[in-house]
C-alpha cells in the first residue's frame, strides 16, 4: 500500500463517488448514534478568545497568551476540552464500526489505525458532520492562530489537509525524523483522561543551536509548529496514542522558509479573515 500499485490506486479513484454518498447516508441512518461533534469539545478559554477575536481582531492577544513556545518556533497550548474528549472519542468510534472504506494515511509510514480527513484525500471521512467541523477548525481557529504564531507564513496557509494516526504498542509504534509538507502544522492529542501510554514523545530538532528535546502530550493538548522543524514520533512501549493532524500550506503546496516575520507586517484583520481561494485538490500524499 506504500506503493501504491495500480490496483489501490483505482480502487479508491472507482469508488470515491460511492464512498462519499455512503457517510451522507451512513450519518442521515442515525449512523453517529446522534453524537455531535461542534465548538463544544474546544478548551473554554481557547473557544472564548477565539470567537472575540473574531467580532475584533484586536483582542487577539487574549489567543495568543494561551499559547507558550515550548522549544523553537514550537507552540502548545490547550485546544480540545479534556472532559469533552469523550464526544469526538465515541463518535470515531462509530466512524470505525460503519464498515465504510477509510484510506489510512500513506505518508513517510502506513498508519492503520489512522484515515484521511480533507476532501482532496481518497477514501476520507466526508461524513457532513464531521465536514462541517473539519472546515470550521481550519478556517476559523487553526489558520488565524498560525498567522498569528508565524507572521512568514501568510500566503502560504490558503490551503488545508487533515488526517489522524494511531499509534500502538506491538503494531504501528513510530515515525522517523522528517520536516512536513507544510507551513504550519497543528498535532492535537485525542487521548481521554486516564488513558496512559509509555513512551511515543514527539522529539524535535533546532538546526540552528543542535538543541533536541522530547515533547509529550496530554489530553486534548496541542502543539503547532512550522512546518520546517525537523521532528520525530518515539517508539510507543505500551498503551496507545490517538491524535489528529492538519496541516497548511500554499497552492500546489507551496510552503515559505522558516521566520517570524512576514514580508510586511500584517493587520489582525489580515489575520482574521478566511481566504477566498479555493481547494487546488493538491494531496501531499
Amino acid at each position: 500500500m506504500l506503493q501504491r500499485a495500480p490496483s489501490v490506486q483505482s480502487f479508491w479513484d472507482e469508488h470515491h463517488e460511492t464512498f462519499r454518498t455512503a457517510w451522507a447516508e451512513w450519518e442521515n441512518a442515525g449512523g453517529h448514534n446522534g453524537i455531535s461533534i461542534d465548538r463544544s469539545i474546544y478548551a473554554p478559554a481557547l473557544r472564548r478568545a477565539i470567537e472575540l477575536s473574531w467580532e475584533d481582531p484586536n483582542e487577539e492577544t487574549q489567543v495568543r497568551d494561551l499559547w507558550t513556545e515550548v522549544f523553537p518556533n514550537v507552540y502548545q497550548a490547550q485546544f480540545f476540552d479534556p472532559e469533552q474528549l469523550s464526544v469526538i472519542g465515541e463518535y470515531l468510534d462509530h466512524v470505525w464500526a460503519a464498515g465504510i472504506p477509510l484510506r489510512p494515511p500513506y505518508g513517510i509510514v502506513l498508519n492503520r489505525g489512522g484515515a484521511m480527513l480533507d476532501p482532496r484525500s481518497q477514501g476520507y471521512l466526508a461524513a457532513p458532520t464531521f465536514q462541517a467541523f473539519y472546515r470550521d477548525l481550519i478556517d476559523r481557529f487553526m489558520r488565524p492562530v498560525g498567522r498569528l504564531l508565524f507572521p512568514g507564513v501568510y500566503g502560504y496557509d490558503t490551503q488545508s489537509f487533515g488526517f489522524s494516526v494511531q499509534w500502538q504498542a506491538g503494531k504501528d509504534v513510530d515515525l522517523r525524523p522528517h520536516t512536513d509538507a507544510s507551513s504550519v502544522t497543528l498535532n492535537i492529542n485525542l487521548n481521554l483522561p486516564g488513558e496512559s501510554f509509555s513512551g511515543s514523545a514527539v522529539t524535535f530538532w533546532d538546526q540552528a543551536s543542535r538543541r533536541r528535546e522530547s515533547l509529550t502530550f496530554e489530553p486534548g493538548v496541542a502543539l503547532m509548529h512550522h512546518g520546517r522543524v525537523p521532528h520525530a514520533s518515539e517508539a510507543i512501549t505500551e498503551g496507545e496514542r490517538r491524535n489528529l493532524i492538519f496541516w497548511l500550506y500554499g497552492e500546489h503546496g507551496q510552503i515559505p522558509q522558516m521566520q517570524r516575520q512576514a514580508a510586511r507586517p500584517l493587520t489582525t484583520h489580515e489575520r482574521w479573515r478566511v481566504p477566498e481561494v479555493q481547494s487546488d485538490g493538491f494531496a501531499p500524499f
